[in-house]
């Protein structure tokens, strides 16, 4: 079994962001960027799979500029057997991002493609569906348990008021969660042996895909600050205040 695990390069999850002095984009100065978090959930558990005899290769891919490949070394040292960098000067929307992804699964064929639910900037949730519908193939999302028995995976997945559980037959999508497992950390002889691992680089162009985004960014700004609260000496005056000033009861 060959599994492709996508990964994206995000403002690291410790980092507070601000906008620029124009508030024409998010500020990417001298801030540290990671492996968005729910793709290292992703690469995790391919790996695991891997591990356990059940996946022959695992593949790790991002579509992004030149410093994408940062954090296509650190999945290599994570446990990824060789990576591809598709290669563009700008951030994709999630369609492009899936027929991008699309062009790459039909060239590599692979039985199995893992990615993170969401990214941490965008949250749009939605390059994992976009991706199934695009190569009709079975998906579950929101991943937190796989099992891969007979050549067939079966996924429970949370929904409201309990777990449903999907068995999807191969080639499939699986987006997952939180929940799924607890990422491990790089060490440094893997860290060293990354070096020396295949990392493939392709221009965007040579995919054929049209790229173009169908979204214009207007202006990135920071939350309304929010009121200090207040202390109330009894019930009475919580529920006035909460009828008459907040308005939230009636």
């Amino acid at each position: 079994m060959k599994i492709l695990v996508p990964i994206k390069r995000v403002v690291d999850y410790n980092v507070k962001v601000r906008p620029l002095g124009d508030n024409s984009n998010v500020d990417l100065n001298n801030v540290k960027m990671s492996v968005n978090p729910f793709c290292e959930i992703a690469l995790e558990e391919a790996v695991r799979v891997k591990e356990s005899g059940k996946a022959s290769e695992v593949i790790a891919i991002s579509i992004g500029k030149t410093e994408s490949q940062e954090q296509l070394r650190t999945a290599l040292a994570l446990g990824a057997d060789r990576a591809i960098l598709v290669e563009c000067d700008s951030l994709l929307e999630p369609l492009a991002l899936a027929k991008v992804l699309a062009k790459v699964v039909n060239d590599e064929s692979p039985d199995l493609i893992i990615l993170g639910k969401q990214a941490i900037d965008g949250d749009n949730n939605q390059t994992g569906q976009m991706l199934g519908a695009i190569l009709d193939l079975p998906q579950a999302t929101n991943a937190s348990e796989l099992i891969i028995e007979d050549g067939a995976v079966s996924v429970t997945r949370e929904i409201d008021g309990g777990l449903q559980t999907l068995k999807l037959t191969t080639p499939a999508i699986v987006t997952t969660d939180l929940r799924l497992n607890e990422p491990r950390y790089a060490s440094l002889p893997n860290i060293m042996k990354a070096k020396k691992k295949e990392l493939k680089v392709i221009p965007l162009a040579d995919t054929g895909v049209d790229a173009s985004p169908r979204t214009e960014l207007l202006n990135v700004e920071l939350p309304a600050a929010r009121e200090a609260g207040i202390m109330v000496d009894s019930v009475e005056q919580l529920v006035d205040k909460l009828k008459n000033e907040a308005k939230v009861i009636s």
